[in-house]
């Protein structure tokens, strides 16, 4: 909360000298289009229904960072009022050998055992936002969205084999999936620095905290420059996804998080 009112108090300085109405704004447009090369790092951990010690993606599977896109579409149907869709996929796998012993959905893993290892997840957020101020050079909206988290397989497995230490480890595969919506929502900004060049930057706080089920948080910023009437070119870094989802006797826990660089365009119309 203390980061989503710095945010708003930062962005009603930026439009104190703009309260005045104005028409022809910088970001006009009904239908805006962007996609961003995302550099990530995942990192946390993931535990099946029947496990009690949480796998460390780092530590126990080696994930390391691999390259990303993230995409939006917004259709911006009045001047204050949009729909859009965020969509941004994970696709990770490591072939590596264990450190420490692990237990994977009831099937244990020793240590010295090679190990393939693979999450693919897929998140789409479909959601609504109301630019409570907008004036030319940019604008402040407050965006309520559902996140819906498609962990489509969580997988482990190992051959049959004999490990440096003389120890028999068994054949073992295990997929796990999880479908996981989390509502969250917040504050997001851009503003227009200059005139021309139309310099400006953006950003945005989205959250939410679910008691028992989980909670949710992603953050970013950018700054970027209009290369003509209808494209813009964009760089920044992102927390992109910070996702805990606790364990039940019917779904994964899962503790998620992405963050890195991004650089984009985006196409308005």
């Amino acid at each position: 909360m203390g980061g989503s009112l710095a945010l708003a108090i930062f962005v009603l300085i930026l439009f104190v000298p703009n309260l005045q109405a104005q028409s022809e704004d910088f970001d006009e447009y009904k239908i805006r289009l962007e996609g961003s090369w995302f550099y990530s790092k995942p990192t946390g951990s993931m535990r099946a229904q029947s496990d009690t010690v949480p796998i460390d993606f780092t530590k126990d599977l080696n994930f390391s960072d691999y390259s990303t896109f993230a995409g939006k579409l917004d259709w911006k149907f009045t001047r204050k009022n949009h729909f859009y869709v965020v969509f941004t996929p994970l696709w990770v796998s490591q072939t590596h050998t264990l450190s420490r012993d692990i237990v994977w959905d009831s099937q244990p893993i020793h240590v010295g055992s090679v190990i393939q290892a693979s999450l693919h997840s897929l998140e789409i957020a479909p959601g609504y936002q109301y630019d409570i101020l907008r004036r030319k050079r940019g604008h402040l909206g407050i965006a309520v969205q559902m996140d819906l988290f498609d962990i489509t397989s969580a997988k482990i497995s190992a051959a049959a084999q004999i490990t440096a230490d003389g120890t028999h480890q068994g054949a073992v595969s295990a997929s796990k999936s999880l479908l996981a919506p989390i509502p969250v929502a917040g504050p997001q900004f851009r503003y227009y620095l200059t005139n021309s060049p139309r310099v400006f930057i953006e950003g945005n706080i989205y959250g939410m905290y679910l008691f028992g089920y989980g909670n949710f948080v992603s953050t970013g910023g950018d700054i970027g420059v209009t290369l003509n009437k209808h494209i813009a070119a964009n760089a920044g870094y992102t927390l992109g996804t910070r996702l805990n989802v606790n364990g039940t006797s019917d779904r994964i826990a899962l503790d998620l998080t992405q963050k890195g660089p991004l650089v984009g365009l985006e196409v308005s119309f």
